[in-house]
């Protein structure tokens, strides 16, 4: 990867700029099914650029069950861009999928997905993992779901996805008589590292640990949960968002931290914290009267953190006064700078190429007026925010199965894959940005 100046269009003498490219974009065929991947945070492409990962589902839009199926597998780019199911799972939202993602530390083509299980006497009963090889079709079973694989493909880090649904709905798990009542903080649940290659388990932090971290009034009577989990290039620290609330019905209420810490869990150390008066706690706010995408706009947002490099992270967040793409040094008393201060004015899921870190790919949400999303690559050495497509978003979507973008590049970074249902399908494209970043 080449590394590049952390964030010098935005030191003086550089002017910002905003230009508009028309890049080819195509739409992953697949057969007569709604195709999507999931999140932003990994690439759908294995190494070699044949296999293109994703998610088949018989409906643009459903609520979630514990019943409602989809199928796994992927789009042979090589072959018509057929795609081929391998398995069906359970074990998934609109938001995230199913968490699938390539075992790149492995040889051949292996990559990992959530199922649900019989087992509930395992850590997440009921829930599990599967590892396949598509070189000799074999399946592996794992004992917890995962979050996030390391990029050496030792260990996946874990959580309860039963938790995340009933303080997150949005990238939880439903399950049968649920959402069930949970303690605030427990002692024996959080982040759970998982050894990919014998299967053991061990609890890294718990929500306790987490609670008693750098503590403020706030947390005393909320629930805690985690997510935005990831783990450096280096697979040797991890970072992830610690919130809290009194009311998970109402995500405004919501409270956030970013903090980093080693696989093993030692070395946590505080990047940011958005800790705020909260009038939405009052007798008579009416929750109502939030739109669906409120949260996500919201000045005290800390949101989709990501590694650039093994000792920076971005992530849309507050900070000295001002909420804008900030790079986090993660170090003590580490530097902090604004990414785009004039052009990237709204909260995104972002990601560096993996081939240099000039190129700065993210979206936008849905504009209020329009219901139009931006896709964008920031070109962090000259400060240009190339515009590359703009796509509707149907307003009847709400917050639990609306179609973010999500923009994942490709391995070589000239191209990029994101989820739409601008033409009322839930689909998969792929977009051509050669033009772009692969002028030097």
């Amino acid at each position: 990867m080449i590394a590049s100046p952390l964030c010098i269009a935005d030191r003086p003498g550089h002017r910002a700029r905003t230009l508009r490219r028309t890049c080819p974009i195509q739409r992953l065929r697949g057969g007569e099914r709604h195709h999507f991947f999931g999140y932003y945070n990994k690439s759908a492409w294995d190494r070699t650029g044949r296999y293109l990962l994703g998610n088949e589902v018989a409906m643009m839009d459903a609520p979630l069950t514990p019943d409602l199926r989809a199928n796994v597998g992927y789009f042979d780019l090589k072959d018509r861009e057929l795609f081929h199911a391998i398995d069906t799972t359970t074990a998934w939202n609109w938001q995230m999928g199913c968490q699938l993602q390539w075992l790149d530390g492995e040889p051949g083509h292996k990559f990992i997905y959530n199922i649900r299980t019989d087992d509930t006497s395992a850590r997440c009963p009921g829930f599990g993992a599967i590892v396949f090889d598509i070189d000799s079709g074999k399946k592996t079973a794992l004992s917890m779901p995962v979050y996030v694989c390391a990029p050496d493909s030792r260990y996946a880090l874990c959580v309860d996805y039963r938790r995340l649904y009933v303080t997150h709905e949005t990238i939880g798990y439903a399950e049968h008589g649920g959402p069930f009542t949970l303690e605030l903080a427990p002692a024996d649940d959080g982040i759970h590292r998982l050894d990919l290659a014998t299967g053991e388990t061990a609890l890294i932090v718990s929500y306790d640990d987490l609670r008693e971290f750098h503590p403020v009034a706030s947390m005393e009577r909320a629930i805690h949960w985690v997510s935005h989990i990831e783990i450096n290039p280096a697979s040797s620290r991890m970072l992830f968002l610690h919130r809290w609330t009194e009311r998970t019905a109402d995500e405004t209420c919501f409270l956030h931290r970013l903090i980093t810490m080693n696989a093993d869990g030692s070395g946590m150390r505080l990047l940011e914290c958005s800790d705020h008066p909260l009038p939405q706690l009052a007798d008579d706010f009416d929750p109502s009267a939030v739109g669906t995408f409120d949260y996500e706009k919201s000045e005290y947002q800390i949101s989709h953190p990501l590694w650039q490099d093994d000792a920076h992270v971005v992530a849309w967040s507050p900070h000295a006064g001002s909420i804008h793409y900030h790079l986090y040094e993660d170090a003590d008393d580490g530097q902090v700078e604004v990414i785009g201060r004039d052009l990237l004015t709204e909260n995104g899921h972002m990601s560096f190429s993996p081939v240099d870190t000039r190129w700065l790919l993210s979206d936008t949400y849905p504009d209020s007026r329009t219901n139009t999303r931006i896709l964008f690559i920031y070109d962090m050495r000259e400060g240009v925010r190339y515009e590359i497509g703009e796509f509707h978003a149907p307003p009847e979507l709400k917050k639990e199965n609306r179609c973010d973008l999500h923009p994942r590049w490709n391995r070589d970074g000239l191209a990029v894959c994101i989820d739409s249902v601008h033409e009322g399908e839930r689909q998969m494209y792929v977009i051509d940005v050669s033009q772009i970043t692969g002028a030097r």
